[in-house]
Formats: structure tokens, sequence, C-alpha cells
């Protein structure tokens, strides 16, 4: 679809481009006594950019950021893309042990850090094998020397002098990589396209309500599924980034009241935090939208919010699908029940985003969709363009779950047509492919994780579309004498 007049590559790199355009001289981020417009935040991203790329980094490459919520961690959202490399921003709250498997399983060539954490990049310097080159942002703390660096200031320094662009190959491209807190194992590096990147950020605009008189405050980690696509939202609409480098109730209320701030997302516990502060008296929200997930916000915690003016809107995501997903999307009807009622419904969600599309469900066992009355327990099931594009550097896992899926599809349809009892569901598809990366052998991963269920008689049809779906046949004798548990 090349040079079709109709058609053009989605790119969060466009809103950067159209909001210096627009509001050349309009603040784009303010922290502490430092400010920068449009105009501003352009010419230091490109020259980041530059920077980067004379450091050698390609179309491709990673480049790791360990930085809070400060402004270099906005601009290593866009400039990386410019150059067609890839973000890999990194949880400031993890241990050297994890930073070192981050930064070598995602091969980032460059790696940019707050001298804050300088300490931990040094005891793990020596592993990491393919940074070639450190930068080291100063902003609180003193420069750590034992760490051969380049200041970052310096950094863009040396960027040589133009316009440092490279264009898009294809949207489907990987623009960032966000790791997984690793619960179930390592950390999984998800990776976010630039199609839907700009997709879940413009979710964001309309979910949240957002304009050009936006003040967001960064009260949710940047590092954290991106912060949600709002890096790219907020600069989408050309409203102003107000960031919070350490989040203290104290400052939240300062900066509400002196930036006029109007958007922000955050943690149920860092709504708690703000109501049980001893400065949460007398404050007033009112023109303040906060979107909260992570966990379910408590009615109490909605309740005393809101008690101050403030408007809550409950979302609710993943890692894998960018951020927010799902809302509790207000319906006028609540307006006749009582703030107890209402509070109490606020608190659950959901119906998808309206960039969510059609691919998000509710099933049972069965993958039927389960009654829609708040209270039928299901599992929740997504996909579309707010899906993760794969996982990096794990190719043949990333493979083989999308044959799962296919494989789940026709049993689904043998379900149906009444050849099956059993169907292959989500949280099946999901225990398979960990055992398979546990025993690292498909067929038996399968057995454990779904044949034992099946009866006797149906494991020959279930062989079947395992076949054609893998080329790989199930041993008759394996057939024959599996017995169910």
């Amino acid at each position: 679809m090349k040079n079709n007049v109709h058609y053009s590559k989605l790119t969060p790199i466009s809103f950067l481009e159209r909001s210096t355009y627009v509001y050349p001289n309009k603040p784009a981020i303010k922290y502490g006594d430092r400010s920068y417009t449009y105009q501003e935040f352009s010419d230091r991203v490109n020259k980041l950019a530059g920077a980067l790329k004379s450091q050698g980094l390609k179309r491709g490459e990673k480049v790791g950021f360990l930085v809070p919520n400060i402004p270099e961690m906005l601009e290593g959202h866009f400039a990386p893309l410019k150059i067609g490399a890839v973000l890999v921003a990194i949880n400031i709250r993890l241990s050297g042990r994890e930073i070192s498997y981050i930064l070598n399983h995602s091969e980032a060539k460059i790696l940019v850090f707050d001298s804050e954490y300088g300490d931990i990049i040094e005891k793990i310097k020596t592993e990491l094998k393919n940074i070639k080159c450190f930068v080291q942002i100063v902003d609180t703390e003193p420069e750590n020397t034992n760490i051969e660096s380049i200041e970052y200031e310096q950094f863009l320094l040396s960027s040589p002098e133009g316009e440092h662009s490279i264009s898009l190959e294809s949207e489907e491209d990987a623009v960032t990589i966000n790791y997984t807190s690793g619960t179930t194992g390592m950390p999984k590096g998800v990776q976010y396209s630039s199609r839907g990147a700009y997709i879940s950020a413009l979710g964001n605009v309309i979910e949240s309500g957002m304009s050009s008189k936006t003040n967001y405050l960064w009260t949710l980690p940047m590092f954290h599924c991106n912060g949600w696509c709002y890096p790219w939202a907020v600069t989408a609409v050309g409203g102003t980034h107000v960031c919070l480098r350490q989040v203290r109730p104290d400052e939240i209320y300062r900066l509400i009241s002196k930036e006029k701030i109007t958007n922000m997302c955050c943690a149920p516990t860092v709504l708690i935090a703000m109501y049980t502060s001893k400065d949460a008296e007398g404050q007033n929200l009112s023109g303040l939208t906060v979107l909260t997930g992570g966990a379910p916000p408590a009615p109490q915690v909605i309740r005393s919010i809101e008690q101050m003016g403030a408007e809550i809107i409950h979302i609710y995501g993943l890692t894998e699908t960018y951020g927010p997903m799902t809302l509790c999307e207000y319906q006028p009807s609540w307006e006749l029940m009582s703030s107890e009622e209402r509070v109490k419904i606020k608190s659950k969600q959901g119906v998808p985003y309206i960039t969510a599309d059609d691919g998000l469900r509710v099933v049972d066992e069965n993958m039927n969709d389960v009654i829609k009355n708040g209270e039928q327990m299901g599992e929740v099931v997504m996909r579309g363009n707010m899906v993760m594009s794969g996982y990096f550097n794990d190719k043949d896992a990333t493979d083989k779950v999308k044959l799962m899926i296919v494989l789940a599809g026709l049993i689904r349809k043998g379900f149906i047509q009444g050849d099956l009892t059993t169907v292959l569901s989500p949280r099946t598809i999901i225990n398979w492919a960990e055992n398979y990366k546990i025993f690292n052998d498909l067929i038996f991963s399968f057995k454990i994780s779904f044949l034992n269920r099946c009866d006797e008689t149906e494991k020959p049809i279930v062989a079947e579309y395992f076949q054609r779906v893998f080329n790989i046949d199930l041993p008759e004798s394996e057939l024959n004498n599996f017995k169910k548990t």
C-alpha cells in the first residue's frame, strides 16, 4: 500500500509533529523550574534521536531507559521512534539482577539512566555485554563517576545538525518493549507496534475526555505499559505534561492546585494515600478526572476522592494490551441513584474501550459468552488493535501460541457440531503455553494441559485437529494408553 493517497502508516511520532505545528509556543512539559514549549520539546527529541543515531543505533535496535517521571523519559518515548529504534522503559523499582536480565534479553545497545540508580548500574555494568554507550541523567543526585558515561545534556549536544528521522517501514514494527512482572517465570518482553500505540493513545484521549486544555499530572510510572500510552495521548491533543519525580500526596495536591491539573492516572494505592493524608482536608479537586486501575478500587476510595470534587473512572487492562482496554462507562441512569449505589457500581467495570472494537469477550469454560449481569463469572479474552504483536526474542513461543489458538478454534467448531464435549479454553491455552516453556515438549504439554480431560472416544478427533494445525501426529499408542486423571 505504498504511496497510496488513501492510506498512511500510523505512528505516534505524528502526534508530536502536529502539536509542534499547531502549538509551537504552548507549554508541553513542566517539571520543577524547567518548562519546554512544544517547539523546544520537539527540538530536544530531534537532538536525542541524532545523538542515538551517531552512537550507531540502527533501525530495530533497542535503547534502555532507567528513568523516573521526568522530561527525559518523555523524550525517550519519541526520539527512538524517529530513527526506527525501539524503547525499552525499565521499572525503576527492580533489582540489579532483573535490570541486567531485561537489558541483556532485549539486546539493548545504549542505556540512559538517572544518577539515582547509578549504584545499581555500577554493580551490573560488567554483565551488560550489549551496552556500547551509557548516558547518565544528573537530576537530584550527584553523577556516578565510577561509570564511564556521557552526561545527558552533553549527549544531546553531540547530535549532528539537521533533522534526524527515518520513515516507518511498517506500522506493525515494534516501537517499544515492555517487560512483564515475571510472576510466573522470567519477565517477558511485550512488543508494542506503532499502530497499536497510536490507536491505544487515541483511545485514552477519547475515554478520559482530554483536549488541548489538558494539564496531565504524571502520577503513573511512565515505565508501566509506557504510562498506559499517555506520553503519546497527552502529546496528541497538545496538552501539558506535568512531571512528578516522586509520588507524594502533598506534592500531588500542590501541583493539582498550581498547575490546574485536569487529568491523572494512578493505582488505587495512590488515591488511598491522598485521602488519608493530613494534606487532604479542604482540598478541592473539581475539574479533575482520574483513571485508576491495577487493582479494583474500593467504594470508600471512590467516595473519598469524589467527595473532593474529582471524577473517578475505573479501568482494566494488561501489559499485553497497552494498558487500559476496558472501563466503567458512566450511564445517565446513575444520576437517579443514591451516592452509595453509584459508588458501588463505579468500583466495577467494564465495557470495552472505543478503540477495542469487538475484541473483548467474557466467556465460560466452553467459550460461550456469559450473561452480562455483573454477577456471572467468566474469563476475559481479548483481540484486535490493542493486543500486543508478540513477545520479543521468543519467536518460537509466539508462533506456537498462535497455532494453539488456531487449534482451539477447530476444537470449538467440533464442540458446536456435537463431535466433542470439551473445548480448549483461553486459560487452558495459557497453561499449555506455560507447560511448553517448562518441558519444551509440545505433545507432552498438550496432554497434561488438555488431552487428559478428553473422552477416550474423542481423542482421535482431537488428534486429527492437532495434526492439521501442527503437522505433527499424536502417537496412537499414547492416545490409547493415556489415562484420564
